[in-house]
Formats: C-alpha cells, sequence, structure tokens
C-alpha cells in the first residue's frame, strides 16, 4: 500500500517537531522553526495540530516512544539472553555519546521541563517510563527464571534503579558535556548489573 500524502506531511511535521524540541526543549520550541523546516503552511500544521500542546503530546507518543520502543523496549521483552542484551545497550551507548552530551535525553528533558506545568504531559511521559521500566523488569525476570540472575534479586525495584540510573547518567554527561562521563556511568551501571548475576 501506498502511503497517504496526508500520512507523509504528518510524520514531516513530528519528525521536524521532535528535533527542535529536542534542541529548544517545548516551551522555547519555535512553529516557526517547524514550518521553515517542512514547508508547510501554519494551516497544514494546524490541519494535523490544532494546538501547540497537541502537537508535543504527539512527538512524546509517536516518535519518542516509537523509538525507544524500537531501541530498547522490544528487544529486551524478546531477547533470549536478555542480561546480555542489557548490556549490550548500555555498551552501545557510545555510539549516541556526542547528540546524547550536547542535547540530553528526548525523554528526560521533557520529563524535567514538562512534567511539573502540564497534567497531559506528565501523564504521557509516565507512560513511556513505565513502559522503559516494564521492560527491563520483564528481561530481569526472565533472567531470574533461566537461573542467570540470583533469586534474591527483586526485579521491579532494579528496574526502577536501572532506569533512573541510565537517565542520571545522560543527565550528569549533559551537565558536564562530558562524553567521559557517559563512559564512566555506562561502565559502572554494567558492573551494578553483572552484580546481580549468578555466582
Amino acid at each position: 500500500m501506498q502511503t497517504k500524502q496526508p500520512d507523509i506531511t504528518r510524520d514531516k511535521v513530528l519528525e521536524a517537531a521532535f528535533c527542535e524540541i529536542h534542541r529548544s526543549g517545548f516551551q522555547a520550541a519555535s512553529i516557526a522553526n517547524i514550518l521553515a523546516s517542512t514547508g508547510l503552511t501554519k494551516g497544514a500544521l494546524y490541519h494535523h495540530f490544532p494546538t501547540k500542546q497537541a502537537l508535543g503530546l504527539a512527538v512524546v507518543d509517536e516518535v519518542i516512544h516509537r523509538r525507544l520502543d524500537v531501541r530498547f523496549f522490544t528487544p529486551l521483552r524478546q531477547s533470549e539472553q536478555p542480561l546480555e542484551t542489557l548490556l549490550g545497550i548500555l555498551e552501545n551507548i557510545a555510539d549516541r555519546a556526542q547528540e546524547l552530551v550536547t542535547l540530553g535525553c528526548p525523554l528526560n528533558n521533557l520529563m524535567q521541563e514538562m512534567s511539573p506545568l502540564d497534567p497531559a504531559f506528565k501523564k504521557r511521559l509516565g507512560d513511556v517510563l513505565h513502559a522503559w521500566r516494564e521492560s527491563v523488569e520483564i528481561a530481569l525476570q526472565l533472567a531470574q527464571g533461566q537461573g542467570d540472575l540470583r533469586p534474591d534479586v527483586d526485579c521491579a525495584d532494579a528496574a526502577l534503579f536501572i532506569v533512573s540510573a541510565w537517565e542520571g547518567c545522560i543527565g550528569i554527561a549533559k551537565n558536564l558535556q562530558s562524553p567521559e562521563a557517559l563512559s564512566v556511568c555506562s561502565r559502572q551501571l554494567q558492573a551494578y548489573i553483572r552484580s546481580l548475576r549468578t555466582t
């Protein structure tokens, strides 16, 4: 099936909005910049997204959540060797180090900026965070069932810590503008995960 033109337009707006929000934050994001990068009129944009908030929430749902699902959530849920998959994801963080150090994590940026201000953003961002924590928890539970993870590990608590530490690593590295800080934090988080293994 061919993709319909309205779908292409919507995707183009979402991608441009994601880039603008990642660079500038939601509140400072410029609709003019989004229009300039897409070549669309304001009327075309508002046909798909009647308000700036609606556009921002769609970015959370359709860009940030989907990308995290493809990159992290689904591979963790479907892995036959979940601890290795989790460690591999952390090891590969260096592949995106420059982007993460320069601009930070899009999810974390928006959580810090918008959760205290907008209940709708807080809910949608919380849904993404829940999906992330749940995917890590499922991976840990599977590893526990396989005998690779110590039976005394509380998978829910460990998953919350791993996701929180992960976001903290990126936030600190962004603040310091230091790829080395990101690398150090990633190695320490990997060491924590390895410490959960069955001896």
